[in-house]
């Protein structure tokens, strides 16, 4: 039996009314299987998303959509050395990582 997250989508109307998210580069810091970054990019977020888990991104690039192909990158990483530079995002969301 599969397990479904957030079935009501509850969590995706919360993120809709803290944020707009529609065009916004959003930096998501240990993204795991890519769930919240899906979300994220239904609501219109330019995504890049990172994990140190090499197993866990390479799960979220097989599930990406096509559909949110040029709007989410997946990469193996770490919020202690990221590869970015300052002011490069408009939003950093870290959620559910700990």
């Amino acid at each position: 039996m599969a397990i479904e997250i957030d079935p009501e989508r509850r969590e995706v109307a919360a993120l809709g009314r803290v944020a707009d998210w529609k065009g916004a580069h959003v930096l998501e810091v240990g993204c795991g299987d890519g769930r919240l970054t899906l979300r994220l990019a239904g609501l219109g977020a330019r995504v890049t998303a990172l994990d140190p888990d090499r197993s866990l991104i390479r799960t979220a690039r097989r599930a990406l959509p096509k559909a949110h192909s040029r709007q989410v990158r997946y990469y193996v990483g770490s919020a202690s050395r990221l590869r970015h530079a300052s002011e490069s995002f408009d939003m950093v969301v870290f959620a559910w990582s700990l």
